[in-house]
């Protein structure tokens, strides 16, 4: 009884912990959208009246809705908890995907930096994880001495 009342705690605490850590990671996201979308030239706005908040509120959440109004395309891209919206036109928007674009390559050359660094280190010179047991022996040499 006390091992599954403690695997059920232990359980409850992975599942809080999960919860915690995949709300930093959408909340750090979507701050690197806005400032992606501020440096390619988007505008922040506030709604004023109670038609632009509902208008808000109604836009798709963590995506750059496109809308044409008046014969011109806008992009728009809500944040309801802060009640303001990021609203910038095809240029803005071009900026934002290659923003997007650059962002993803460096990411990626960095994971394979970190890739290519630890296999420079040579692993298995070092005998493995074993404790020094690896290809060349305990003493760190071919044959008997």
């Amino acid at each position: 009884m006390k091992q599954s009342k403690h695997i059920f705690r232990a359980s409850i605490a992975a599942a809080c912990t999960a919860l915690l850590v995949s709300c930093a990671t959408s909340q750090t996201s979507t701050q690197n959208r806005e400032s992606m979308l501020v440096a390619s030239g988007f505008k922040v706005i506030t709604p004023k009246t109670a038609a632009q908040k509902q208008k808000l509120q109604n836009l798709p959440p963590g995506k750059v809705t496109m809308i044409q109004k008046g014969g011109k395309t806008y992009y728009i891209f809500p944040d309801p908890a802060h009640n303001q919206a990021y609203v910038g036109g095809p240029n803005e928007y071009g900026a934002y995907q290659a923003t997007r674009a650059d962002n993803k390559l460096a990411k990626e050359s960095l994971e394979q930096a970190r890739m290519y660094q630890d296999a420079s280190m040579e692993w298995s010179v070092w005998g493995g994880w074993d404790a020094g047991v690896g290809s060349f022996g305990p003493m760190g040499g071919p044959g008997p001495y």
